[in-house]
């Protein structure tokens, strides 16, 4: 049993990610996975972490190829990977039109080819290569300005065919979002990729305000995180009940029995289990804004050794 935690781009409670790092640390999980959106930098918050755990890996999940260049993405991975004592892994993603276009002010255009080209230049720099240059060629390449790190792991989110055959290609680590459990077995790379899969899960005694809370969750992904991920689930079979969603904001139970987990300890240990059947790390997501009594039983239950 390997488990993963990690926390969407939404939480922005920079104390309470740090306190369940520690938690995480302590419990034997083996992954922690910042997002990053529009609100805190999730590479200062991993610097922050790498000085607040011990042994646990630290995961960028995900950065976008977007927001940094490929120097500025090496030289991040590069310093996170000293900070941590090796202990960092390099989450990247094509994101989406509504963060690119929103946030960063960059057209959205050949995702799944701005994936492969930055992923391929920063792998060429953490390996001593020299930049690649194309918008100034004629400028002198440098190459990376500390010890490179060619043992550092990359990860990618990728749900799509031509995503997902880079990750096959260029990837250490594959992160199949919002992809039915029986597509991330069937999709699965052919060659040795670690798999980091699971659900938003939440622990409560009572079982509806778990439900409600995870919920609430999809709910935001599926109609304001712009069309990427509706899509995506609705062409999964689930478009019914990706139109509920949208229109009225109630989420069928279709969605949460196949994205997420909650109710009581016993029946999230119990729906986790599944997860551990076909991914290589079970990431358990916290939905954005829980209460700590809520988080910490959620840690807690998720814990490998629990």
């Amino acid at each position: 049993m390997r488990r993963g935690l990690g926390f969407t781009p939404m939480e922005i409670r920079r104390e309470v990610i740090v306190r369940a790092a520690a938690l995480a640390d302590e419990l034997g999980f083996e992954v922690f996975s910042v997002a990053e959106g529009w609100g805190l930098d999730a590479a200062v918050l991993l610097a922050e972490l790498a000085t607040r755990t011990r042994r646990i890996t630290l995961v960028s999940g995900v950065l976008s190829v977007w927001s940094r260049s490929p120097a500025a993405l090496a030289m991040t991975a590069a310093t996170l990977h000293r900070l941590s004592g090796g202990r960092f892994v390099l989450g990247l993603g094509a994101s989406s039109p509504q963060l690119v276009e929103g946030w960063h002010d960059v057209r959205y255009e050949r995702p799944a080819a701005r994936l492969r080209d930055v992923t391929t230049r920063v792998r060429a720099l953490l390996d001593g290569e020299r930049a690649t240059l194309t918008a100034v060629p004629g400028s002198r390449p440098l190459r990376l300005g500390q010890p490179p790190a060619p043992e550092l792991p990359i990860w990618l989110a990728a749900s799509g065919p031509r995503t997902i055959r880079i990750t096959e290609e260029l990837a250490d680590g594959w992160f199949p979002l919002y992809l039915r459990r029986d597509r991330i077995r069937a999709f699965a790379p052919d060659r040795p990729v670690t798999v980091a899969a699971g659900p938003f899960a939440v622990v409560d005694p009572d079982a509806a305000v778990a439900r409600d809370a995870v919920a609430a969750c999809t709910a935001t992904y599926l109609s304001a995180m712009g069309d990427i991920y509706p899509r995506l689930v609705a062409g999964q079979g689930l478009a019914d009940e990706v139109d509920v969603v949208r229109t009225t904001r109630t989420v069928p139970s279709a969605l949460l029995d196949e994205f997420t987990a909650y109710g009581p300890e016993k029946e999230v240990r119990e729906q986790l289990a599944e997860w551990d059947t076909l991914a290589d790390v079970t990431v358990v997501v916290l939905p954005p804004g829980l209460p700590w009594p809520q988080i910490e039983a959620t840690v807690r239950a998720a814990a490998p050794d629990a």
